[in-house]
């Protein structure tokens, strides 16, 4: 089961967030906005209080987002997942054994065309779909096209937001408003 059935994925972008997610029942979450210097004690304390990082590989500052950066990032860090837009950082994340999270932005055709593409050479374990407030007959599209797992975040500002997407099926929900981090899908 995708992320041990955990519906929604906290994306946290500060500290406060951070010091919440280690007190929480979330396993898993994402680190966006963090700086290079950071990064070894937050993994540190994740691993210690039994969660999993989800590291937003273009969101770190101080560290240029190619394969050098990922090969960096699973020997100083050994994230659980890496999500990117970045092909190099997906195929390199794979070669490390680090779930990789192709992160695509679904703004038209041609946006989606260009994502079946890349996902066709990066062949991620999951698809992040952004926005995730988009069509359900998208994600479906996507889902049964691709046969990889979606997540989908951006936008998503309701419970109905989240129900939609997973009536849909994706397998969670990347959010970084809190306020839906505590919906419950049983």
């Amino acid at each position: 089961m995708a992320f041990n059935g955990q519906k929604i994925i906290p994306a946290i972008r500060n500290m406060k967030d951070f010091e919440t997610i280690l007190k929480s029942d979330f396993e898993y979450f994402i680190l966006l906005d963090s700086h290079i210097n950071q990064l070894k004690s937050i993994s540190e304390y994740a691993k210690k209080a039994g969660k999993k990082l989800l590291l937003h590989g273009d969101l770190i500052h101080g560290l240029k987002n190619d394969e050098y950066a990922t090969q960096f990032i699973a020997q100083e860090f050994k994230p659980a997942g890496l999500i990117s837009t970045k092909s190099q950082m997906i195929t390199m994340a794979k070669k490390k054994g680090i779930m990789a999270v192709q992160r695509l932005f679904l703004i038209d055709t041609t946006a989606l065309e260009a994502g079946y593409k890349l996902i066709e050479k990066t062949k991620p374990d999951y698809i992040e779909i952004l926005p995730g407030v988009i069509p359900a007959r998208i994600i479906k599209e996507v889902s049964e096209k691709t046969g990889i797992p979606i997540l989908a975040g951006g936008l998503i500002n309701t419970k109905e937001d989240i129900e939609i997407a997973l009536n849909a099926g994706v397998v969670a929900i990347t959010t970084s408003k809190k306020e839906l981090w505590i919906y419950d899908s049983k």
